[in-house]
């Protein structure tokens, strides 16, 4: 069962300065950054608030390192703005079957890594509305080291 809005990602064309626009328009600071390869991207992840389920809601900016990845033919059509919208759950596994099996194309057969260790897969726009969707189990929260 999806439990919240988990992160909206937003590619953008130079990931600094986008951070310093959210940072110094709305006050929002980086809570993660990340190189993930296997999906071409630099990104950060901006925490908004924390929800009543134990997760948190994010803003992710995304920066294409190579122009070949999904987010970089992404940018090159259509320009810096909104590129999906994540929902999280418990299961990702379970969901994405559920919503499969409603005639929505899931577009990875097994869920991949995702930021900070979650593990992701994606629905494809056109089932969706036009709107990329992500769904996205975290990671365990791992208690702080002192």
């Amino acid at each position: 069962m999806l439990t919240r809005i988990d992160h909206i990602g937003i590619a953008c064309h130079d990931l600094d300065t986008t951070v310093e626009f959210y940072r110094a328009t709305y006050g929002f600071e980086v809570f993660h950054t990340e190189v993930n390869e296997e999906q071409g991207v630099r990104e950060a992840m901006l925490k908004i608030n924390d929800t009543s389920d134990g997760g948190a809601s994010y803003l992710q900016l995304l920066e294409p390192i190579r122009e070949d990845s999904a987010v970089g033919k992404w940018l090159a059509k259509n320009g810096e703005g909104v590129h999906h919208i994540a929902f999280g759950t418990a299961d990702v596994d379970g969901d994405a079957a559920a919503v499969r099996d409603k005639g929505v194309r899931v577009l990875y057969d097994e869920p991949r890594r995702g930021s900070m260790g979650s593990r992701i897969t994606f629905l494809h726009p056109k089932d969706c509305h036009g709107v990329l969707t992500e769904l996205v189990t975290s990671a365990p929260v791992e208690a702080p080291e002192h």
